[in-house]
């Protein structure tokens, strides 16, 4: 099921041509992607600050379609995919009213945080994951 995170773009999020900074959609995705989780019942403080278990994103891409302005209302649509049992993806589509203006995409592995080695995603993550996957 997808995920629908709305956004209006500040000042700060733009650069000095008056568009979207690109790293900023970034940002943007991974505030959709907290926005998501805590929807789902996990605890945003525990989940970032307090746990044995970390999500670092190995990978990324964006595309842009249409420039992005100071005062446009995003609409980001996420989607989650379960790539095996410790990584999984999200993917952003992004538009303002009914058109497309970016794409992203991240990808996640599990780790400990002690011994920074891989690990099988936790029930929590895989709930979550299955509320949010493509169908």
């Amino acid at each position: 099921m997808t995920f629908t995170y709305h956004r209006t773009i500040r000042f700060q999020d733009t650069d000095a041509a008056g568009v979207v900074y690109f790293a900023n959609i970034l940002k943007i995705c991974h505030e959709a992607y907290e926005e998501s989780l805590e929807a789902s019942g996990i605890n945003l403080q525990n989940f970032f600050q307090k746990s044995v278990i970390a999500y670092p994103i190995v990978h990324a891409n964006v595309d842009f379609w249409k420039p992005i302005f100071c005062g446009d209302k995003l609409v980001v649509n996420l989607t989650s995919e379960k790539l095996n049992g410790e990584k999984f993806a999200i993917n952003y589509k992004i538009a303002i009213a009914d058109s497309l203006v970016s794409q992203a995409m991240t990808r996640h592995v599990c780790i400990d945080v002690a011994s920074r080695q891989k690990r099988e995603l936790p029930d929590a993550i895989n709930q979550w994951l299955q509320s949010t996957m493509t169908s």
